[in-house]
């Protein structure tokens, strides 16, 4: 697949997901991504670290454009530890790895090298997210997830699947809610 494409593809689900999730400067996008299931590859299976810099330039410029944070997800070789800039999470307890291409997935260590100040985190409490070939971002996301189905929902051979999160409803039958949080 052509990297123009590729990275077309890639921006526009982030724009799209960074609209249709309300986000706002501050807020934090998680982004799985299997470089492999975007080359149509079974996932875990072909790492590409070219592939995997088209599309974090394409979902980063989309972000940075907005001022919302990006949170990469690791692979499950490193239990999904997430990959941010420090600034996205201060006090944050930090762990110490460095993602690479077979440990951490190509996408996060694009991420790794990309950031300014890159920071490694068990975890994360994103307020949206991206799932670019069956990834498993939902631990990483604020309660309560929303599923938001989307119009860019391929990057190349993979499947994009999307979340945006709402609070909790509390109370009951007679409870009042606040329209403009859903």
């Amino acid at each position: 697949m052509e990297e123009k494409q590729l990275y077309a593809q890639a921006r526009a689900a982030a724009e799209e997901i960074i609209e249709k999730a309300g986000l706002h400067p501050g807020q934090i996008l998680v982004v799985g991504c299997s470089t492999s299931e975007i080359l149509g590859d079974k996932i875990g299976s072909h790492s590409s670290p070219e592939t995997a810099k088209i599309v974090f330039s394409g979902i980063s410029d989309a972000a940075r454009e907005k001022g919302i944070f990006l949170a990469a997800q690791c692979c499950e070789h490193l239990n999904r530890a997430i990959i941010t800039e420090r600034a996205a999470c201060p006090g944050a307890e930090l762990v110490n790895v460095v993602p690479a291409p077979k440990a951490g997935g190509s996408f996060a260590t694009a991420a790794y090298a990309a950031f300014q100040d890159p920071v490694a985190l068990e975890e994360i409490r994103a307020d949206a997210g991206l799932d670019i070939g069956y990834t498993l971002i939902g631990m990483h996301l604020k309660k309560v997830a929303v599923p938001v189905r989307l119009e860019n929902n391929r990057i190349g051979q993979a499947m994009v699947l999307a979340a945006r999160v709402r609070p909790k409803f509390i109370g009951g039958v007679r409870a009042v809610y606040d329209q403009n949080l859903l």
